[in-house]
């Protein structure tokens, strides 16, 4: 067992999206994600595979870019593909972190899209415990 399992958080760990994980969209809501002491509140992302993920600017722009809509209603139901970025960094240190992979992300849609066009059955989505090469799909990731 890695380290990093033994931490507990109620939102998304870069551990957690691993090499990437294919997510639906279910809300946003503003919540209190500071230490049990401060507040701290902050916009967060809810889905309906895994846990929820605490929104930063960069994942903002990149969900909008990946699904072509900066109308956050029109992202409800979509579905995104995240990974751990081992170049994000944190006060001023590399880190890595969670990011949205725009390419995968359109790639997902427009295959999607394609798939429906010809009448075919969408894609299944890996659970969160699954690896995203692991689903019986052909989207090249």
């Amino acid at each position: 067992m890695k380290a990093s399992q033994l931490i507990e958080s109620k939102y998304l760990k870069k551990e957690d999206a691993g090499d990437g994980l294919l997510v639906t969209v279910r809300y946003f809501k503003k919540e209190n994600v500071g230490r049990e002491d401060e507040q701290e509140m902050k916009w967060v992302i809810h889905f309906d595979e895994c846990k929820p993920m605490v929104l930063n600017s960069t994942n903002i722009a990149l969900i909008e870019k990946a699904l072509g809509t900066d109308e956050t209603d029109d992202w409800i139901g979509q579905k995104i593909v995240l990974f751990n970025d081992e170049n994000v960094s944190f006060g001023g240190k590399v880190t890595g972190g969670v990011r949205v992979d725009m390419n995968r992300t359109k790639k997902y849609h427009a295959k999607s899209v394609a798939s429906k066009a010809e009448g075919a059955k969408p894609a299944p989505v890996r659970s969160a415990g699954q690896q995203l090469e692991d689903m019986e799909d052909d989207i090249p990731f």
